[in-house]
C-alpha cells in the first residue's frame, strides 16, 4: 500500500531537488552567470540578487566566505554577504574600460571558499550617450572644379563619437543651397559618413566660393549633434587626378617600436604641370584611434608613430590616405597596419585567499587560493605555475588561471614547525618572464 506524504513535506523534497540540481550544474562549471548594467551608474547600484541566482539560502554566501575575484588587482563589484546583493563597486566608463569594443563585457569570478568552488561570472557594460558627435576640423575645404557635372560625388571628413551602438554617428545633413545634396553612405566597418552630391554645375565666374554647415547627428533620444563648416572653393579646369602606386598598403609593426618611427610611405603621382600637380597626403575619414597614433608628413607621404602601440590594446589599424592636388583633384588609398605582440608583459598573481596557522594532521587543507594572468597573446601569454620541489604541497588548477594551494598530507609541527614556500609563474615568451610570491606557512 502506497502511503501518501503531506503536501508541506512533499513541496520541501521537490525544493531540495531543484536547489541539488542547481549546485551540481554550479560544481561543474558549465555555466556562466551573465549580468548587464548600464555605464556610468553610481557607487553601491544593485546588479543581481547572487544568492538567489546560485540558488543558496539567505546566509549561505556569508558561511561559505563568498568572494568575488577579478583579473589581476580590478574589481569592478563588490558583494554585500548577508543580503546576497551584487552590486557596482565604483562607477564604470564604458569608454574608458573597453573603447571601440561592442559589446563590453568584464569578466569575474564567484568564489566559494567552503568548500572550494568557483562560478564564472561576465557584467556587460551597456553604452549610454553620454558623447556628442565632433569632427576633428572646424572646417572642411573642398577644392572643386566648375567642370564638375551633376551627380560627381565628393566624400567628406567623418565626425568622431566615443560612443557606440545607435548612440555613435547615425546621420549627417548639410544646411540648405542651390548646388548640392548629401547622402549618408556606410563603410565596410559599420561607420558612417557623409558624401556631397553636385545637382548644380558650379561657375567660377559666379561664385567663386560657397560655405556650408555639415551636422552630424547620433542615434540619442534626443540625438546629439556636432558641426564643421564646409568651405567650397570653385577651381579652374584641372585635367589629372592623383594616383596611388598602391591601392592597399600592408604593413607590419612590432608594439614596442619607439616614438617617431617610419611605419610606411604611400606614394602618388599626378601628370599635371605646376602647382596643379603639387600633392599633400593627409588622412580621410580616420577614426580617432588612427589620429592619435599616427602623424602623415603632409609633402612625403611617410607615415610615422605619434605614440607607443599597445597590442593589448589595439590589435591593427586600418586608414584611408588623401592626395590633393593645387587644382582641388584627389586620389585615395588604404593602408592596413598589424601590431605585432612582444612579451613585454610580466605575469601577475593575485593572492585571494591565504591561512598562515595550518592544523596539523589535516591532509587537503587549502592554504592559499590566487589566479594568475599576463594580458600578453600567444605563447606569450601562456603561463606555467610551481613551487619547489620536495614540499608537502600541492598546487591545482581550478578553473581559467586560478589555483589552490593544499597540502599533500598530514603535517607534523614537531617535524617541522614552519615553510616557506615560493609560488613562481613563467610564461612561454621570448623572453621569459617570470614573477615570484612567497609565502610562509
Amino acid at each position: 500500500m502506497e502511503t501518501m506524504l503531506p503536501k508541506a513535506l512533499q513541496k520541501r523534497q521537490v525544493t531540495s531537488i531543484i536547489i541539488l540540481i542547481l549546485l551540481i550544474r554550479w560544481e561543474v562549471g558549465s555555466t556562466t552567470i551573465k549580468y548587464s548594467v548600464l555605464e556610468e551608474r553610481e557607487s553601491g547600484t544593485f546588479v543581481a540578487n547572487l544568492a538567489k541566482d546560485l540558488g543558496l539560502g539567505l546566509g549561505e554566501l556569508a558561511a561559505r566566505g563568498a568572494r568575488i575575484l577579478s583579473k589581476g588587482n580590478q574589481q569592478y563589484l563588490q558583494l554585500e554577504q548577508k543580503s546576497g546583493n551584487l552590486l557596482l563597486k565604483e562607477k564604470l566608463d564604458r569608454e574608458e574600460l573597453c573603447g571601440d569594443t561592442d559589446p563590453c563585457i568584464l569578466h569575474f569570478q564567484v568564489l566559494l571558499k567552503s568548500p572550494v568552488q568557483f562560478i564564472k561570472g561576465e557584467l556587460q557594460l551597456r553604452d549610454i550617450n553620454d558623447h556628442a558627435p565632433e569632427f576633428l576640423e572646424n572646417e572642411i575645404l573642398l577644392k572643386i572644379s566648375e567642370s564638375n557635372h551633376p551627380g560627381t560625388a565628393f566624400p567628406l571628413k567623418i565626425a568622431q563619437d566615443l560612443d557606440v551602438g545607435s548612440n555613435t554617428v547615425q546621420n549627417y545633413t548639410i544646411s540648405t543651397n542651390s548646388h548640392f545634396h548629401l547622402f549618408t553612405r556606410n563603410h565596410s566597418d559599420g561607420r558612417r559618413y557623409p558624401e556631397l552630391v553636385l545637382d548644380k554645375a558650379l561657375d567660377r565666374e559666379e561664385e567663386s566660393e560657397l560655405r556650408l554647415t555639415l551636422m552630424a547627428l547620433d542615434g540619442g533620444s534626443p540625438p546629439r549633434t556636432g558641426t564643421s563648416q564646409v568651405l567650397i572653393v570653385v577651381l579652374d579646369i584641372n585635367d589629372n587626378a592623383p594616383e596611388f602606386a598602391q591601392l592597399l598598403y600592408e604593413v607590419q609593426i612590432p608594439e614596442n617600436s619607439p616614438i617617431g618611427s617610419l611605419v610606411i610611405t604611400v606614394t602618388a603621382r599626378d601628370l599635371d604641370a605646376g602647382t596643379l600637380g603639387e600633392l599633400s597626403y593627409s588622412f580621410f575619414q580616420s577614426s580617432n584611434q588612427v589620429i592619435q597614433a599616427f602623424d602623415i608628413n603632409v609633402v612625403t607621404g611617410e607615415i610615422r608613430l605619434k605614440k607607443m602601440l599597445d597590442f593589448e590594446e589595439i590589435q591593427s589599424y586600418r586608414m584611408e590616405i588623401e592626395a590633393s592636388d593645387g587644382g582641388g583633384l584627389s586620389g585615395k588609398c588604404s593602408v592596413a597596419i598589424e601590431v605585432m605582440d612582444v612579451n613585454d608583459n610580466t605575469p601577475e598573481l593575485t593572492m585571494s585567499v591565504f591561512t598562515s596557522d595550518i592544523p596539523e594532521n589535516t591532509p587537503d587543507t587549502v592554504v592559499a587560493i590566487f589566479g594568475i594572468s599576463d594580458p600578453d597573446s600567444g605563447e606569450n601569454g601562456k603561463m606555467m605555475c610551481s613551487i619547489q620541489d620536495h614540499l608537502p604541497f600541492l598546487l591545482k588548477l581550478t578553473v581559467e588561471n586560478f589555483y589552490t594551494l593544499v597540502t599533500e598530507g598530514a603535517l607534523d609541527r614537531e617535524s617541522q614547525a614552519e615553510y616557506n614556500i615560493t609560488i613562481t609563474v613563467t610564461d612561454l615568451g621570448t623572453p621569459r618572464l617570470k614573477t615570484q610570491h612567497h609565502l610562509t606557512s
